[in-house]
C-alpha cells in the first residue's frame, strides 16, 4: 500500500490558513501523516514569525515534516547573514525590503519597524537582535528538493533536460517561464508554488499548489499517493485530475 504524502502550497506569514489546511491534514491521515511544505513560509502575510515558530515546533516534536526552500525564505535569510547578501535573480531595483515583496511585513512581525531614513546597517543590527538564532537556523536548513519514486516536490519548479539530481537551487526557488512553457513529460511529476493561481492546477506533468494565500485566499493542500492526487477540502477529497 502507498503511503499518502500529503503537499501544502505557499504559505506567506499566514498562521491561520496553516492551521486550517493541517487539520484537514489531520482529518484525513492522523498526527503522523507526512507532509511536505514547499515554501514561502514568510513575506507578504501578517504573522511570518508565527508560522516559522509553529514549523519550528512540530520539527522539534518530531513531526514528519519535510520543509523546502523558498525563494522568499532564501531572501530573509540572506538578510541575516552578517552582511545582507542581496539576491542577483530580482530585477534591477528589487530588494527584499521592496514593498512587492514583503519582507516589510516579516520585520514587522518580529516587532521590527523602520522607515527609509533608516540605514541598512542599522535595520540590519535590529533584526538581528529581534529574530530568533533558531528561526534563522531553520530558515538555513532548508531543502530545495524532496523525492517521492512517482513525485518531485520543489518550490518553483526545475530546469526542463537537466536530471533531478543535477538541477540548480536558483531554479529550483526562481524558475517559471522556461518551467512552464515545457508540455513533455518531466522524469518525476513535479508538484511546485511559487506562482499564483486562482486554484490549484494539474497540466499533466506538473501540479501547481499556490493558490495565492500571500494575497489573502486559501492556501492549498493536496494528498498523494503514487501520482494520483486529491485535493482536501471539509467535505473530504476532490480528486484533481489534467
Amino acid at each position: 500500500m502507498t503511503t499518502p504524502v500529503y503537499a501544502v502550497g505557499d504559505l506567506h506569514g499566514q498562521l491561520a490558513e496553516f492551521e486550517r489546511v493541517l487539520s484537514l491534514i489531520e482529518r484525513d491521515g492522523g498526527s503522523d501523516a507526512r507532509i511536505v511544505f514547499l515554501g514561502d513560509y514568510v513575506d507578504r502575510g501578517p504573522d511570518s514569525r508565527g508560522l516559522l515558530a509553529r514549523l519550528i515546533e512540530g520539527h522539534d516534536k518530531g513531526r514528519d515534516w519535510i520543509t523546502l526552500l523558498g525563494n522568499h525564505d532564501r531572501m530573509f535569510a540572506w538578510f541575516m547573514e552578517e552582511t545582507p547578501r542581496h539576491d542577483p535573480h530580482l530585477l534591477v531595483g528589487y530588494h527584499w525590503l521592496h514593498e512587492r515583496l514583503g519582507g516589510v511585513e516579516t520585520l514587522r512581525s518580529y516587532g521590527v519597524e523602520f522607515d527609509d531614513r533608516m540605514r541598512l546597517e542599522d535595520l540590519h543590527a535590529m533584526a538581528k537582535a529581534a529574530v530568533p538564532t533558531s528561526h534563522v537556523n531553520f530558515l538555513r536548513d532548508l531543502v530545495a528538493i524532496y523525492q517521492t519514486p512517482e513525485v518531485a516536490f520543489v518550490h518553483a519548479g526545475i530546469r526542463p533536460g537537466v536530471p533531478l539530481n543535477e538541477q540548480r537551487e536558483n531554479d529550483l526557488v526562481w524558475i517559471r517561464k522556461t518551467f512552464h512553457a515545457h508540455a513533455d513529460p518531466h522524469p518525476k511529476l513535479i508538484v511546485h508554488g511559487h506562482t499564483p493561481v486562482e486554484q490549484a492546477t494539474h497540466y499533466g506533468n506538473r501540479i501547481n499548489l499556490d493558490s495565492g494565500a500571500g494575497y489573502g485566499r486559501p492556501a492549498e493542500v493536496a494528498v498523494f499517493e503514487g501520482c494520483s492526487c486529491w485535493l482536501l477540502r471539509d467535505e473530504g477529497r476532490v480528486p484533481l485530475e489534467p
